[in-house]
């Protein structure tokens, strides 16, 4: 993935400080903020979903409304959706007619 270009929800970097206060109750703070430093070398481009698109993907495929931002904005960039959610995956074969792996 290292070659090509990253696409995400706006919705992302909520999700990564999530994962991060998570982590910072186990982790030392100063590698956490130091990998939250880190994530602009990811230079992924983040898009704004659109809310009635993206609910009517999550009751279609029954996800959430998180996975089915990332669902909505794949099939709007008629590109690829990496993942390693089982059911994101299943939705995007249906949805995007993404191969099997």
């Amino acid at each position: 993935m290292r070659r090509c270009k990253l696409h995400a929800p706006e919705l992302l970097e909520y999700e990564i400080a999530s994962v991060a206060l998570k982590k910072a109750s186990t982790a030392d703070e100063a590698e956490v903020l130091a990998v939250l430093d880190g994530l602009d070398a990811l230079e992924v481009t983040l898009h704004r979903v659109d809310i009635k698109g993206s609910f009517e993907l999550a009751r279609r495929y029954a996800l959430t409304a998180y996975d089915s931002a990332y669902l909505w904005l794949a099939g709007e960039l008629k590109a690829p959706l990496a993942t390693f959610d089982r059911k994101l995956a299943n939705a995007a074969r249906q949805h995007l007619g993404a191969p099997r792996n």
